[in-house]
């Protein structure tokens, strides 16, 4: 991941708490321990995610701009936490930034594996800091056919599939967790374009995903059995 990151789009995407909420009810159980968040770039998800239940929560972000706006944001809001528990650090740069040997209990990408070159390696590395039945856990844009000229303006390598995400099982750990999310979404992006075509959506067309569409798609996707959707959610679990 390179830095200053290029894309626009994380302010309106913040509008976004219901799908925060809808993804992270599928991490929950695996957001435990000692956290690492790769790529947290102002905070959307750390908010949403980070419930006081972790023993600690690291943000690590690439870009030096956004992780001063994380870091105000959290210090400006600090988030829920137990009594003597420390507040979210926030670290710049990148896996090989962190002191040598540093393990986690859970890793976390949100929407950042698809801005990496080399995501094979990047998920070697993050495999390589989990401590043992810890989990690695990847939120990303799904179908190579929804890719847009609003991907491409964002930064994104690519999007994934099932078959292409299982490809990156890092040695040592095991997949224990692949879907679809967002169903509904998928229909949207096809109906209308109108959050894929956009240079950048609007904080009108997010809010309106974010309140309609998401809602139908909690419901929809488990009728479905989780094998559709605008966004795939993968966990891998160190034995």
């Amino acid at each position: 991941m390179s830095a200053p990151y290029r894309g626009g789009e994380l302010d309106v995407f913040a509008h976004a708490a219901g799908w925060k909420a809808y993804f992270g009810s599928h991490l929950r159980d695996a957001l435990v321990g000692d956290v690492l968040e790769v790529g947290a770039g102002i905070g959307a998800a750390t908010r949403a995610l980070c419930d006081g239940r972790q023993r600690s929560w690291t943000c690590l972000e690439a870009d030096a701009a956004l992780a001063a706006r994380l870091r105000e944001g959290l210090q400006r809001e600090p988030l829920p936490r137990a009594p003597g528990q420390p507040l979210p650090e926030v670290i710049v740069g990148a896996l090989p930034d962190l002191a040598p040997g540093r393990a986690f209990d859970a890793i976390l990408y949100v929407d950042v594996l698809e801005h990496i070159g080399d995501d094979a390696g990047e998920l070697r590395q993050a495999a390589a800091r989990l401590r043992p039945g810890g989990a690695l856990m990847v939120v990303a844009p799904a179908h190579r056919w929804l890719y847009t000229p609003f991907d491409a303006a964002i930064g994104h390598f690519r999007r994934y599939d099932r078959a292409s995400l299982r490809a990156l099982t890092p040695p040592g750990l095991t997949l224990t967790t692949l879907r679809y999310l967002d169903a509904a979404g998928v229909l949207l992006s096809l109906a209308n374009r109108l959050l894929l075509r956009s240079a950048t959506p609007t904080v009108a067309q997010i809010r309106f995903w974010d309140r309609r569409v998401v809602p139908i798609s909690r419901r929809l996707d488990p009728l479905l059995g989780y094998r559709a959707g605008k966004s795939i959610l993968a966990v891998w679990r160190r034995g």
